[in-house]
């Protein structure tokens, strides 16, 4: 995201000063281009998963826009005499004449360093380092005068650095909509999907179990052939077992609903719910009102229906005596 800037120096560093739009736009070509993509992954990282690959890829990105950044502000103007906005402008930041250096000398990185940070803290008190140079005869900032510099045109033939600049957004305008792109496919449509998988397994889990344990002697092959379609695959030679195991032991009608229910938790194709269950058991006449709590596992098949993967018992169903 940065130009390769040529290494020919400025031609005249010691020209009129700078005009404080000048200043200001070759501020924001040089930082905000590499800032739009350092926002962009920040904010993506904060809601992507810790040390997963969105995470990591978001810490290359931010790295990468920072180094972007300081080359480009510091190191640049240092060894080359200009950086990306400076050079459009055609503007330069020299010494202002001192014990250090002479009027117009280039400045290290080191001070240009100090000078951000300097013009950072100027710029809380309502901006007041953004202002000052409209009152300021030399046109500078409090930065410029606790580093010994100021902002002066440059005069003379310099390249025309407008293109690469134009490429340099446009980069970083790329770099940002790709970490967009990818916080939307990593982060935003899985928990959109586990969100409305959340609201179809609370409506739908309950009736799922409450067929899947309701049966009828007079139906009960035909109850039991519905259940075996409403489990997965893999657990549905289990859930035949434990069919086969209650017509064993005698079975009579059994009926179950469900009188509470919580989504324990879900992504897009698998969730896990409690439920508490009341019901009655036997024959009429004989009927026991009896209740239970399952912990159910759903997954959605190939054709989107959920089915049940898993149901276990956490509290064994309890007679309450006999209905009338």
């Amino acid at each position: 995201m940065v130009a390769d800037f040529d290494s020919a120096p400025p031609a005249d560093a010691s020209g009129p000063v700078a005009t404080w739009s000048a200043r200001a736009g070759a501020f924001t070509l040089d930082v905000l281009f590499g800032l739009g993509a350092l926002i962009a992954a920040g904010l993506v990282a904060v809601a992507a998963t810790p040390q997963g690959w969105l995470w990591w890829l978001c810490v290359v990105v931010a790295v990468g826009a920072l180094l972007a950044i300081a080359v480009n502000r510091y190191f640049l103007p240092a060894t080359r005499g200009w950086s990306m906005g400076r050079s459009v402008f055609g503007i330069a930041v020299v010494g202002a004449g001192g014990a250090e250096d002479a009027v117009g000398a280039r400045v290290g990185p080191g001070r240009l360093m100090l000078r951000d940070l300097a013009h950072l803290l100027d710029t809380v008190p309502v901006l007041l380092g953004w202002l000052w140079p409209l009152i300021d005869s030399r046109g500078r900032t409090f930065a410029d005068l606790l580093t010994g510099t100021e902002v002066r045109r440059v005069d003379g033939s310099r390249p025309d650095w407008r293109r690469r600049a134009l490429a340099a957004i446009a980069a970083a305008a790329a770099v940002s909509a790709a970490v967009a792109g990818a916080g939307y496919l990593g982060v935003y449509r899985p928990e959109l999907a586990a969100a409305q998988a959340r609201e179809q397994i609370a409506v739908q889990g309950p009736k799922i179990v409450e067929e899947l344990l309701t049966y009828k002697i007079a139906t009960i092959q035909d109850d039991f052939a519905r259940a075996q379609t409403l489990v997965t695959d893999g657990y549905r030679p289990t859930w035949v077992a434990q069919q086969e195991a209650t017509r064993k032991a005698g079975a009579v009608d059994n009926d179950y609903w469900v009188t509470n229910g919580a989504v324990l938790n879900s992504t897009a194709n698998r969730a896990v719910m409690l439920m508490l269950l009341q019901g009655q058991r036997g024959a009429a006449g004989g009927q026991r009102f009896i209740s239970a709590s399952v912990r159910v596992s759903f997954e959605k098949s190939g054709s989107g229906q959920w089915q049940v993967s898993d149901l276990t018992v956490l509290a064994q169903p309890r007679s309450g005596g006999a209905g009338g």
